[in-house]
């Protein structure tokens, strides 16, 4: 086995607790891979994210920084998981997958812009007024 496939084996995974601290106080950039239709129903709300679909991310994948950590995420993982490999692959060092995306997110109650519902099928347990992380 080369290095470059054990190093491909082992892609960084985070948290959605992690991924809020190092997006909002660590300045690393969030890359939500899902599709405009998704994200026009319910999006991350964060300072540092970029949208880059995955049906556009073999094409505009070079637009992402290569010296700024990248945590890239979906609905669920698994996309998020595939853009990883693919920029690990494309030799980008500072990348991970946040991990179960943003299902995960909105059962902690992380901010979002949106119908959370739309998501957890109408039994979120957030609400507007619960704190961050305290009502799941």
């Amino acid at each position: 086995m080369t290095t470059d496939q054990k190093k491909l084996e082992n892609a960084r995974q985070y948290c959605p607790t992690l991924t809020l601290r190092k997006v909002t106080e660590e300045g690393a950039l969030l890359v939500d891979v899902r599709e405009p239709s998704e994200i026009a129903t319910l999006a991350f709300d964060v300072p540092k994210l970029v949208a880059i679909p995955m049906s556009e991310f073999e094409q505009r994948f070079m637009e992402l920084p290569r010296d700024q950590e990248l945590i890239l995420a979906c609905s669920v993982g698994e996309r998020s998981l595939k853009a990883t490999y693919f920029l690990m692959y494309h030799g980008y060092d500072n990348v991970g997958n946040m991990e179960s995306g943003l299902t995960k997110w909105v059962r902690k109650c992380f901010p979002v812009k949106g119908d959370a519902e739309s998501l957890t099928n109408g039994s979120a347990c957030c609400t507007s007024s619960s704190p961050p992380g305290k009502c799941c």
